[in-house]
């Protein structure tokens, strides 16, 4: 699929997506339209992305299926959340009419559980199913499927993701494993996790200007940031559960990688 604007989309959307900075929105074909979604939106993403969501129920569309990837969101915006709501419940009927099912891919852990439990209190003017992975996400679609859909929906998505936010697919798929590894990993232990030798790994690695270190730390952070906005832990509990050694580590290293302490993070940036 070919990144475009939001008016080329609207003139000829099949196999063209536009994307912002934590989300691609896109046209496989007149039967499957879908989203992908990272990071941690806000509001103004939302906003970025309701103005491409009503070109889906806009003639000449037709009833199809839909998607949406949100495997590798680090957690959510109430703001956000509020305009999706809004965006709902303002088009449910031509929804209704437009859109046959919605697969829902969750992420992990608990931000998996926050997304699946986000849709059970939305409006749902369409059939909708929760999925730990993209394949059996398009398995469930599999009875809207038309000739015209990717043969592989799970790497049409990856290919989406890699392209609109521009990280290489070795990066990517390291991240995934990372993400449920936070202990790290060792260099043949992520080769073999993905299916290379070790000296691929680390030049692929090199081409995307970063390490395994490099990346085993952006993990940590991750999901420090998560617990941190997304629950009460102390910051010593969440150091030793984003595998940190000590409080003083995680917080060396979390100032570091972010320009500030862990409370102040959270203190600027959790919701009232």
């Amino acid at each position: 699929m070919r990144r475009s604007t939001l008016d080329e989309l609207a003139r000829a959307p099949v196999g063209r997506y536009v994307a912002g900075e934590t989300f691609a929105h896109f046209c496989a074909a007149p039967t499957l339209w879908g989203v992908v979604l990272w990071g941690r939106p806000d509001a103004r993403h939302a906003a970025e992305l309701g103005r491409s969501l009503p070109l889906e129920l806009r003639a000449p569309a037709v009833p199809h299926a839909s998607i949406v990837d949100a495997s590798r969101l680090e957690g959510g915006d109430p703001q956000a959340f509020g305009a999706a709501e809004r965006y709902l419940a303002r088009h449910g009927a031509k929804l209704a009419s437009c859109v046959r099912r919605l697969a829902l891919v969750r992420p992990r852990g608990l931000g998996g559980a926050i997304v699946a439990g986000a849709y059970e209190v939305l409006p749902r003017p369409y059939p909708v199913e929760v999925f730990g992975d993209a394949a059996s996400a398009f398995a469930w679609l599999a009875s809207e499927r038309a000739r015209d859909w990717p043969k592989d929906g799970a790497a049409a998505l990856a290919e989406i993701y890699a392209e609109a936010s521009g990280t290489p697919h070795v990066v990517g798929a390291l991240r995934a494993i990372l993400d449920e590894k936070l202990g790290g990993a060792s260099v043949a232990e992520a080769a073999g996790a993905l299916g290379l030798s070790e000296r691929t790994l680390q030049r692929k690695l090199g081409e995307a200007r970063t390490t395994l270190q490099d990346e085993v730390a952006a993990a940590r952070i991750r999901a420090a940031e998560r617990l941190l906005l997304d629950s009460d832990a102390p910051l010593t509990a969440i150091a030793f559960d984003v595998g940190c050694a000590s409080l003083q580590h995680f917080s060396a290293l979390f100032r570091k990688r972010t320009g500030e302490s862990p409370s102040a993070f959270r203190k600027r940036r959790k919701p009232k």
